[in-house]
């Protein structure tokens, strides 16, 4: 394999996307964007914010990964046991959700992947349990060939001033809508 493909350094620039919008799909393609550079050598860090509990299909998935891409991957729940909203929030979920907020700024500071996964991040921040401003501190400066990728409904203008990268996923019909619920394999 050419050296370039285990070197994403190569003639680019790490830039910042946001993957936002009240559609279905988000931590989807930011996913499979992990899956895109996992195949190119890259190494990836995904935090899932605000997200709690192990009964993701993704994380089964990434747990039977090859042991050669494990070596490169990370994946941490940032979330207690149940997906956070403003009327269910408790201090356990601000502990657990800055614990993972803690560790995305240690690995962007110490540049330990090229790309970094910080899913839900935008519902986090909405609720104040991650603070904008440091936030956008730790992107204005992370290094200047690491991705970052932001996903999550509710992105602040000032996320999305930032961001070289922006897609707005808006549903257009949804079968929620004729109350279809959640399907495991689909929608977790």
């Amino acid at each position: 394999m050419s050296e370039n493909l285990h070197n994403p350094n190569f003639n680019k620039h790490g830039y910042i996307q946001v993957y936002t919008g009240n559609g279905k799909g988000k931590t989807t393609a930011s996913l499979g964007l992990s899956l895109r550079a996992l195949g190119r050598g890259w190494s990836v860090l995904i935090i899932m914010f605000t997200k709690g509990g192990s009964n993701y299909g993704e994380l089964f998935s990434f747990a039977n990964l090859s042991e050669e891409i494990k070596k490169r991957f990370k994946i941490v729940n940032a979330g207690s046991t149940r997906i956070v909203y403003k009327n269910n929030m408790d201090e356990t979920d601000k502990i657990e959700v800055q614990k993972g907020w803690q560790i995305a700024k240690e690995a962007i500071s110490k540049n330990e992947y090229q790309l970094v996964i910080l899913d839900e991040i935008n519902i986090a921040i909405d609720l104040g349990l991650i603070d904008l401003n440091e936030v956008l501190e730790v992107l204005k400066n992370k290094p200047t060939d690491l991705e970052i990728v932001l996903t999550g409904r509710c992105a602040k203008k000032e996320i999305i001033d930032i961001a070289h990268l922006v897609s707005e996923i808006n549903p257009i019909k949804h079968y929620w809508d004729i109350g279809v619920s959640a399907r495991e394999g689909v929608e977790y």
